[in-house]
């Protein structure tokens, strides 16, 4: 995104351009339905193993999800983990997704390259945001994102991931891959209608600034592929306002970390997953009634007392991600102009992790 139009940096910019790219990726599901049909096809045979690190690795958690609620069971381990201590688990039969914005982050492409150099190596399907980069040449399949030029922490690349992987997830549980791509591209455009609103809400970053008040500890909680969004929430602000903030599954965070509950925490909980969504409000007021500000990010309907809400609507699972980490993208700009950094900027990182 070369121009800001309206926009007063590029982070924001990239933000509110997430609606236009999760549809171009829709849209490039359905142009590459062959790629689809071959990155799926040895899925039958053996273990599927999807890996990534960082964005690309929150990205695989709806995938995953959405795979064991129709019966198929898929591995998510992070490409480290892999690289170092996990490749003899992989058999010629195996499917292996690596998922890389780049396709050059340095453990994924390690990976790739690894299991080019073994006497038997499993089918290597990438997803990478065009295909001119050393994992698209490495694998066996390559599909693109089609997210564009992203300058700052993972926004475009991120929804644009989850669509392509959600093609391909639908495509591994049986639909052809015509079918999963055309069902993707209409849920990304609903998806993309929910970010569109949250967007054009231009005081929504100061309410939620108000809301987590300067707090000392941030968490955020969510479960099933809502993970992604939680994981992804919490990288954006670290990566933006440099600030320290904890991601965990929800459930996890009765068994000990409760204890962190009171007037110093700020909690957002992501209860968008049906079959826990009631579970995550009772949460919710139990940590408010404890002292917390807590968010409440849902797909409708009432919130507990002394909590904010903001609602999605109710998306498809692989999709409903793109939307629930759009308030975490938004405080974690408005949090990096409050702190006097230059939104979307690194200090210490890079865009590209190049090195382990």
């Amino acid at each position: 995104m070369k121009s800001l139009g309206n926009f007063p940096d590029p982070f924001i910019a990239e933000i509110a351009g997430q609606p236009e790219a999760l549809r171009r990726a829709g849209n490039g599901a359905i142009e590459q339905t062959e790629a689809l049909e071959a990155a799926a096809a040895p899925a039958h045979q053996g273990r599927i193993v999807l890996s990534g690190m960082g964005s690309s690795y929150d990205a695989c958690y709806p995938a995953v999800t959405a795979l064991a609620a129709s019966g198929v069971a898929t591995l998510m381990l992070d490409a480290a983990e892999v690289l170092h201590f996990r490749l003899p688990i992989l058999r010629d039969e195996d499917l292996v997704v690596l998922v890389s914005q780049s396709g050059e982050s340095a453990e994924t492409v390690g990976v790739a390259r690894a299991l080019r150099a073994a006497a038997r190596a499993p089918t290597i399907a990438c997803v990478t945001n065009g295909t001119d980069n050393t994992l698209a040449s490495l694998a066996d399949v390559a599909l693109d994102t089609r997210a564009g030029e992203e300058t700052g922490p993972s926004t475009m690349t991120f929804v644009c991931a989850l669509a392509m992987l959600g093609a391909l997830a639908r495509t591994i549980a049986g639909a052809t891959a015509h079918d999963a791509a055309a069902a993707i591209a209409q849920e990304a455009d609903r998806a993309a209608d929910a970010i569109t609103a949250l967007v054009a809400d231009r005081a929504l970053p100061d309410r939620l600034v108000a809301w987590h008040g300067g707090r000392a500890t941030t968490v955020i909680l969510g479960r099933g592929a809502a993970r992604a969004a939680a994981e992804m929430g919490a990288l954006t602000i670290k990566e933006a306002a440099g600030m320290p903030v904890e991601s965990l599954q929800a459930a996890q965070f009765r068994h000990g970390p409760l204890e962190l509950a009171g007037p110093d925490l700020a909690a957002i909980v992501l209860a968008t997953e049906p079959e826990t969504a009631e579970l995550d409000r009772e949460l919710a007021a139990d940590l408010a009634k404890l002292g917390a500000a807590v968010l409440l990010v849902t797909t409708g309907g009432p919130a507990p007392r002394n909590t904010m809400s903001i609602a999605i609507g109710s998306l498809d699972r692989l999709l409903s991600p793109a939307a629930a980490v759009v308030p975490a993208q938004l405080l974690a700009w408005r949090l990096s102009l409050t702190s006097g950094r230059t939104p979307g900027s690194y200090l210490h990182a890079s865009k590209v992790t190049t090195r382990e």
